[in-house]
């Protein structure tokens, strides 16, 4: 799998691709519609930021409980009644009068709902393209995933302020029903990728042989870490320019795209593999200047330059395959996924919390701070185990 054209007439492939756009759009909207919501009702940041992102604190539960079912559940089925629960729980929060302890109540719910989605997509991605092309074609979803948000957050600041929120959180709950009906139309009926039922037994099993490997472990940490304490600050992007919040989130993810095409497609594999320390590095680094509370031009360019660190991820995701059985790809993909959505969430809550007794400028400028501090502590443990697959590669020509 070595192009772009030969992925897309891969059968499944643009089916897959295209609900999960429509998902994107919907997510991006829909967060930033309810961020704004729960921020001009509280004027807390706190508040705001585990609204756009709470949802990731009840994926540490879906982890631990639900995981198994990435490997033993019918992805079509599967993917179409996550998109169905997204849909339903969106125009939930749309109506009128939904108290705060209610609204935390339902994105934590839709946690739970999306705990299994990771782990089923990515692992049918690797069923339809095989693991020799899981890199370059993750490479395009994230990609994807950047130019959905660039203009999801663009079209959404817009709707929020023509429209309002409310009607911008129905229009997501259409966007995630129209994905739901795509990937029922698109997927053929395949069988589950492992034997067995759903349970919380075989999920702990699971994780802990994943988790038993050092260089698993590792990768592990790496991506969960760095990049989830990074989103704290983004988390905060509402509070620090609340009229400009969508252009940042808009910088934001067209930085994650310069850094996907890039690792993803650019560059060799032999310098690929030795680049996700500095790309970890990168995506915390610019962040320090919002100690300085620069204006929204400059925050634009240090979000913008920071994000093209997040193509680290791409590195660390085709070593994990590297070191992962077949039959536990979704599985780990899955763990994977469910453990840097949690720590997202974690992260845009103990960001809120500190912006709460600071400023939401000091709250990105702590965060950063402990992300290279991370990363820095990762690069050390690991380093006795680099030969091994670990978070850092040496000895290799």
């Amino acid at each position: 799998m070595r192009s772009y054209h030969h992925l897309f007439r891969t059968p499944e492939f643009t089916p897959l691709f295209l609900a999960s756009c429509a998902q994107t759009a919907a997510h991006t909207v829909g967060g930033l519609a309810l961020g704004t919501l729960v921020y001009e009702a509280t004027r807390s940041p706190l508040l705001a930021a585990v609204s756009m992102f709470g949802a990731s604190l009840a994926q540490v539960v879906g982890a631990t409980f639900f995981l198994s079912g990435a490997d033993r559940l019918p992805p079509r089925a599967a993917l179409t009644g996550i998109c169905l629960g997204f849909a339903a729980t969106t125009a939930v929060l749309a109506l009128p009068g939904l108290p705060v302890w209610a609204v935390l109540a339902v994105v934590l719910g839709q946690g739970l709902i999306a705990s299994l989605g990771g782990g089923v997509r990515w692992g049918l991605l690797t069923e339809i393209l095989s693991k020799d092309g899981y890199l370059l074609g993750r490479s395009v979803f994230n990609m994807m995933s950047g130019l959905m948000q660039i203009a999801g957050y663009a079209v959404g600041g817009v709707l929020v302020t023509v429209l309002s929120p409310r009607p911008s959180l129905l229009l997501a709950a259409a966007v995630y029903a129209v994905a739901a009906v795509g990937l029922r139309v698109g997927l053929s009926r395949r069988p589950p990728r492992a034997s067995g039922r759903l349970s919380v037994s075989a999920t702990w099993r699971t994780n802990a042989l994943l988790w038993s490997s050092p260089a698993r472990r590792h990768l592990y940490l790496a991506l969960w870490l760095p990049n989830g304490l990074v989103v704290g600050c983004e988390s905060l992007y509402v509070s620090y320019a609340p009229h400009a919040a969508g252009t940042l989130f808009a910088c934001a993810a067209l930085g994650m795209f310069v850094g996907d095409v890039t690792v993803g497609r650019l560059l060799p594999p032999a310098l690929r593999a030795r680049l996700g320390v500095p790309l970890l590095l990168l995506l915390a680094t610019p962040y320090l200047l919002f100690f300085l509370r620069p204006a929204v031009p400059l925050a634009a360019v240090a979000v913008t330059v920071a994000s093209v660190g997040f193509g680290a991820s791409l590195v660390q995701q085709e070593r994990l395959m590297a070191v992962t059985p077949d039959e536990l790809s979704g599985h780990a993909l899955g763990l994977h996924s469910a453990g840097m959505i949690t720590m997202q969430g974690v992260s845009a809550a103990l960001a809120g919390a500190v912006a709460q007794l600071t400023s939401p400028a000091t709250g990105m400028t702590v965060m950063a701070a402990a992300s290279i501090a991370v990363t820095l502590a990762l690069v050390a443990v690991s380093l006795r185990h680099a030969e091994k697959g670990g978070l850092v590669v040496v000895g290799r020509r």
